[in-house]
């Protein structure tokens, strides 16, 4: 745990902060802040699109009756897209617009699928929700 906070909060900044100065010596400083702020004028944009047609793949599935799991994990992967847009750089910003992406979110959707359940069916002890949660919950989620 503690090497993701040291990766997240020191070495990410530290890779912007790189990648931007770099990006200004080459195409000069107002070019750079051009460039951030129209990624993420398109990144805001996007996230809105994709936030939206999620939310209607949500609602269509519930309206069959349906637990619309894949919707909640793209949901929750567009949501991400949105943090890292929000986050300024240019690195953040490409996983961001990689996220955003249908094709990119089908290719990370069987990743978190998998540690959803593996989680779930590990999950041991007492606690909020311990035993309330089977298999059969997380089974439409494919």
């Amino acid at each position: 745990m503690l090497v993701w906070l040291v990766l997240i909060f020191i070495a990410v900044p530290l890779v912007e902060l790189y990648v931007i100065v770099e990006t200004a010596r080459s195409i000069g400083t107002p070019e750079t802040i051009g460039l951030l702020l129209l990624v993420s004028i398109v990144g805001a944009w996007m996230v809105k699109a994709q936030g939206t047609a999620v939310l209607w793949r949500v609602r269509s599935k519930l309206q069959e009756g349906r637990m619309p799991g894949r919707e909640l994990v793209d949901g929750a992967l567009v949501l991400l897209a949105g943090a890292l847009m929000l986050t300024p750089g240019f690195v953040t910003d490409g996983f961001g617009l990689l996220l955003l992406f249908p094709p990119t979110r089908a290719m990370i959707r069987p990743i978190l699928i998998r540690r959803f359940r593996h989680r779930v069916t590990h999950h041991q002890g007492p606690g909020p929700g311990s035993g309330t949660i089977h298999n059969t919950d997380i089974a439409d989620i494919e």
